[in-house]
């Protein structure tokens, strides 16, 4: 399968970078200072989806800010112990592409998603954060957002993503979609394409825009 596209929209955590064990730990800690049990803990989706909208469904709304601060602040502190590793193919892929042809779009915060970044020494022209939208995934809006500041009609873009939501919203902006199976099962996944990881695929640029293939 070949695809065509103007720009490339990668979401980070899981897709980019591994943050997993640092969200298990951070979020798990964070349950238990603010009396969350496993059961209601275990209920709530927590990956591609923002902290504000999580603690909003575990918590009362004059705590959600509080707590919202708390898991910034716990996983910004977790990225020196791992919790920022470079996925299979990330630096390959985004070393053939033009700073103006792809963006990050995340569900972090601004200072996690640049503590995140960094720590991979991956410096996106174009990053979309939690604070940039009114509504994160699986909304459309923060891939839309990234579509409008790069410049790209959004049926030109594609979307890469591990989460469920992070794949939603990319459908609901009309753009293509490709699922990396880092942190769902490959069935568990809708998508276009699905892929282990970005080394399952490769990149030709030319001055019409960026043909994705898988490999093999």
């Amino acid at each position: 399968m070949k695809i065509h596209a103007e720009a490339l929209l990668f979401d980070n955590d899981g897709t980019l970078v591994s943050s997993l064990e640092s969200v298990r730990r951070c979020w798990t800690r964070w349950a238990a200072e603010f009396g969350i049990t496993a059961e209601d803990f275990g209920r709530v989706e927590l990956h591609g989806r923002t902290a504000v909208a999580i603690a909003a469904d575990l918590l009362p709304a004059d705590v959600v800010p509080a707590a919202v601060a708390r898991i910034e602040e716990l996983e910004v502190e977790d990225v020196a112990n791992g919790g920022a590793v470079l996925l299979p193919g990330t630096r390959d892929l985004l070393d053939l592409l033009p700073a103006d042809r792809w963006a990050v779009v995340t569900s972090a915060t601004r200072r996690l998603a640049e503590a995140r970044l960094a720590h991979a020494d991956i410096l996106p022209k174009t990053l979309v954060v939690a604070e940039d939208v009114t509504r994160g995934k699986p909304d459309p809006e923060p891939y839309l957002l990234a579509a409008r500041q790069l410049g790209v009609d959004p049926a030109r873009c594609v979307v890469f993503e591990d989460a469920p939501a992070g794949l939603r919203a990319g459908r609901a902006a009309g753009m293509i979609t490709v699922a990396l199976a880092t942190t769902h099962q490959a069935q568990e996944l809708d998508a276009d394409l699905v892929v282990s990881d970005l080394s399952a695929l490769s990149a030709l640029v030319s001055d019409g825009g960026v043909e994705i293939s898988a490999r093999g």
